[in-house]
């Protein structure tokens, strides 16, 4: 998995040429850190085709208030440089981060 941040997230995301998945947690997330594990597996999975990477909301306020982010765990699913879907809360689970990224396909 990437780590973007706000020097890095528009050239690895933004303008990849590759679908991307982007996990936002929080030191103090426990769901966050809870998920992790499982999201790193499926970016295993996944590679070659789609792109995951993780922004740390903590260190990243800016970027996160720009992207309407308002509460973690939040995954973001890019293509072509847009945000096509995303995911929060409770709609958040392994399951559901696998079929949105298969849409990416």
């Amino acid at each position: 998995m990437i780590i973007v941040d706000k020097e890095n997230f528009e050239a690895e995301v933004q303008q990849s040429a590759m679908p991307c998945v982007v996990d936002l947690w929080g030191p103090q997330c426990g769901p966050c850190l809870a998920l992790m594990p499982a999201v790193e597996e499926l970016a295993a999975t996944y590679e070659g085709k789609v792109k995951f990477c993780k922004l740390n909301v903590a260190e990243n306020r800016r970027l996160v208030i720009g992207l309407r982010v308002m509460a973690v765990p939040t995954i973001l699913f890019y293509k072509g440089g847009e945000c096509v879907a995303r995911l929060t809360g409770d709609a958040v689970s392994v399951e559901s981060i696998k079929a949105e990224a298969d849409k990416l396909l």
